[in-house]
């Protein structure tokens, strides 16, 4: 699947931070990774933390499918609003999910001093704001069930945020204390570096052919005609993951984005905020560490590369009129423009676990706008699967749910 389109910024501004080879012998190991985006290099990570021979296998250059277009905001908050989140998958997955996206940020964070990361790992606060007079009253719902269950947040009015960030054309928001950004992209690369030392073994322009399922290992081919014997597969494959599995468990979007030229100085008041409204389908805005504005959105249903490219230009130039509208004041000079492919699902909660289709294996799928900190999530469910443990939120995320 093509998952990105044009020059994603991330890609181009880091380059290819590391070579790695081809597979050019057969193996034997614990845990064979599938994927190498930044969800493979978490759960291989976590892998080698553990103490398994771990293998990781993709099939294009490390982190070139959805990673080099995430926006890599770090939220709690899931696509879906906790007030309708508890009905639809009760308080203890919804509340949960919620309190795992905060230790899951700050788990990032960790990461990034652990490894000594340059990937620009920032906390920042979230503001979340009423792009029209109807959104107000459910975002102030939202905002009262959030502080019942203990989160963190203030609410603002229009006057507030326009005298502490400069946005004009809001209702008032929600800003929370709990978010972060990053490049997810160089972060991908660094784990895997990281754990390359530790004895990881990565390998991509390498892909899966075919799985052969025995009763306590996996067979798996590739397509340099090489074979992984692996006691454990896990698959990280994202979105392609919905032309593996034969039920419909997610529905495919693609998004867009633009980048700015680099400020000269700073980016003001932004510069320790992520943004996102209350639009259907909603816009989000986050800085970068090398002084630039990001916003992306404009998202459709995906139907082929060939369509979602075509309407680059035209998404560009509407995202463009978005942000002077509610940013009057700033000049911005877009420097790149991209789409990629993303997949989201009914309850706004990612996919993690078994699947009956698929011996000895397991997925991480963290779908939504919020993919990354559920992939760290995974990190921890995973780990205590393997283990022959259940973790709390493993009902939440199962397939067949």
């Amino acid at each position: 699947m093509d998952l990105l389109s044009n020059r994603p910024f991330w890609a181009e501004v880091n380059g290819i931070v590391e070579s790695y080879p081809s597979l050019k012998k057969d193996l034997e190991c614990d845990i064979l990774v599938i994927g190498g985006g930044i969800t493979g290099s978490l759960i291989a990570h976590q892998c080698m933390e553990d103490g398994y021979k771990t293998v990781l296998l993709d099939r294009r250059e490390i982190a070139h499918g959805s990673t080099a277009a995430t926006t890599a905001m770090l939220q709690y908050e899931t696509d879906k609003p906790l007030h309708e989140l508890i009905p639809l998958v009760g308080e203890g997955g919804a509340v949960g999910s919620f309190r795992a996206g905060i230790k899951a940020i700050e788990r990032i964070g960790s990461l990034a001093d652990e490894i000594d990361s340059k990937a620009g790992f920032e906390k920042k606060k979230a503001l979340r704001f009423a792009a029209a007079r109807k959104d107000v009253r459910w975002l102030q719902k939202e905002y009262e069930t959030l502080k019942k269950y203990g989160f963190q947040v203030e609410w603002l009015n229009a006057e507030e945020i326009a005298d502490r960030f400069h946005l004009q054309k809001t209702f008032g928001g929600i800003l929370s204390e709990h978010a972060a950004s990053i490049d997810a992209y160089r972060f991908a690369y660094e784990l895997l570096n990281f754990n390359v030392k530790r004895g990881l073994r990565v390998y991509d322009k390498t892909e899966l052919k075919k799985v052969h399922y025995r009763d306590n290992h996996n067979i798996a081919e590739t397509t340099t005609g090489k074979r992984i014997a692996a006691k454990r597969i896990i698959y990280c494959t994202g979105y392609e993951a919905t032309e593996m599995i034969k039920e419909n468990f997610a529905t495919l979007m693609s998004t867009y984005a633009i980048i700015s030229e680099r400020f000269v100085d700073d980016c003001g008041p932004l510069e320790k905020l992520l943004i996102w409204d209350t639009s259907e389908p909603y816009h989000y805005i986050r800085t970068t560490a090398d002084r630039r504005i990001l916003i992306g959105g404009e998202d459709e249903r995906f139907k082929n590369a060939y369509k979602r490219d075509r309407l680059l230009d035209k998404k560009e130039n509407r995202l463009r009129r978005y942000l002077k509208k509610i940013l009057p004041e700033d000049d911005f000079y877009t420097d790149f423009a991209w789409a990629g492919t993303f997949a989201e699902t009914n309850d706004s909660l990612p996919y993690i676990g078994r699947h009956r289709d698929f011996d000895n294996s397991y997925f991480v799928l963290g779908y939504g706008g919020n993919g990354i900190t559920f992939s760290v999530i995974g990190m921890e469910m995973i780990s205590a699967m393997l283990r022959g443990e259940t973790h709390p939120l493993e009902s939440y995320y199962r397939f067949g749910r």
